[in-house]
């Protein structure tokens, strides 16, 4: 490794690992000692092979479930690509998934085509749940908060630092679970699916919610109050407020249901 500079040792390093094919063993010979069993390229050829097992072991824990619907031959081709694309930039594998359902959608198999595979759409919906839910994990939660009761004054009432809402062109979630259950479900047809996530005793939970409701959700994630969320639904859905806030009224088992599910905290 004489008169290389670390910083391109790092750089050539990070190139050889990503994109084998374009490393030859005069450069490795030049950039790396021998040792007593192995050669330079030999040796290389040991980080290589761990390298793109890692990374793709590591990407299917974070995606369990689309690696099980593309198929793992498939997927670790995706994988494999991904990464020549988009190499790691942070010291964490925790960041190695945030860029991959873009990645997805940006080179679908349809994409230099004049026909949209609609089973592609799936593929790119379940990425964006499992990521969603992968981040949520590790997000900030309640553990350390109040959360609300049926007696917390609605004006108290705010939305818990960890909840996401998601809305699909598929029922992404359902097969997410399925998987889980080590069912083996066929991929579903398309249908619009919301769902809401969060962390509450240290686990992950998600369950289904009306598109009423995840736009209300919603609007209370981004800080509005019950009120300015109602008018939020009457805006989206072109409904009278009136009608919303009296079917919102009418309707007080989907708040409770919220509140026993862990969605608000107590904040005067």
């Amino acid at each position: 490794m004489t008169g290389f500079a670390l910083n391109d040792i790092q750089k050539w390093m990070q190139a050889a690992l990503v994109s084998p094919e374009t490393t030859s063993r005069s450069e490795a010979s030049t950039r790396l000692t021998t040792s007593a069993r192995l050669s330079p390229a030999e040796g290389l050829a040991i980080y290589q092979r761990s390298y793109a097992l890692r990374i793709a072991a590591c990407m299917r824990e974070q995606f369990p479930a689309l690696c099980h619907a593309l198929g793992a031959e498939l997927f670790n081709d995706f994988v494999a690509e991904y990464i020549r694309a988009a190499p790691p930039a942070s010291y964490t594998l925790y960041d190695l998934g945030r860029r991959f359902p873009a990645f997805l959608q940006s080179n679908r198999p349809d994409a230099l085509g004049d026909t949209v595979e609609p089973w592609f759409d799936f593929m790119v919906d379940l990425a964006v749940f499992e990521r969603l839910v992968f981040t949520v994990f590790d997000c900030d939660g309640v553990e350390d908060a109040i959360l609300a009761t049926v007696d917390t004054p609605l004006e108290n009432l705010r939305i818990q630092p960890s909840l996401r809402i998601g809305q699909y062109r598929y029922p992404v979630a359902w097969y997410y679970h399925q998987i889980r259950d080590e069912a083996d479900p066929q991929i579903p047809n398309a249908e619009h699916s919301s769902v809401a996530i969060l962390r509450k005793d240290f686990q992950t939970t998600t369950f289904p919610i009306a598109p009423a409701h995840a736009i209300f959700l919603q609007s209370m994630c981004d800080g509005a109050s019950i009120d300015q969320s109602l008018d939020t639904v009457a805006n989206a859905l072109n409904i009278d407020p009136k009608q919303v806030k009296t079917s919102w009224d009418e309707t007080p088992e989907v708040l409770l249901g919220w509140i026993k599910m862990g969605v608000f905290v107590d904040r005067p």
